[in-house]
């Protein structure tokens, strides 16, 4: 190969390899699709700034540290979840809500996190995607 030719492929690899580390795009997702997902977390969780339930507001999680809204009370293994650098991204999000329980732990060095939720996840990587969807929306 020549040195033009091996200047070329190095480009080219070097380029699929920075595509490869490149964050995934945000998921589409159905809001309205999603408005009827949250239906199962609705009983736990509002959308409104500062109004708590069983579980905190879901207002402006995206961005925010986890375990660290003012004025809930989070269990234990969320807060050193937190402050072990879990933050609410769309994709930490949707890897979150397939299994929260092991997600957390992950972060913590356990198998499953003790959390305050009792709710297991959604299996359906498209329920997910439309959760996200709807809340992208509705807890700006």
């Amino acid at each position: 190969m020549t040195r033009p030719l091996r200047a070329l492929a190095a480009a080219a690899g070097l380029a699929l390899l920075s595509a490869a580390a490149a964050p995934p795009a945000p998921a589409a997702g159905d809001p309205a699709k999603g408005k009827k997902v949250f239906n199962k977390c609705r009983a736990c969780h509002k959308l409104t700034a500062g109004r708590k339930a069983v579980g905190p507001s879901l207002n402006g999680f995206l961005g925010r540290r986890a375990g660290t809204l003012e004025g809930f009370k989070f269990s234990r293994d969320m807060r050193a979840a937190g402050a072990a650098g879990l933050v609410w991204t769309e994709e930490v999000f949707l890897t979150y809500m397939a299994d929260p329980k092991a997600f957390v732990g992950s972060f913590i060095g356990r198998k499953r996190a003790r959390t305050r939720m009792a709710f297991n996840g959604l299996k359906k990587a498209k329920d997910r995607e439309d959760l996200l969807a709807f809340l992208r929306e509705a807890t700006k």
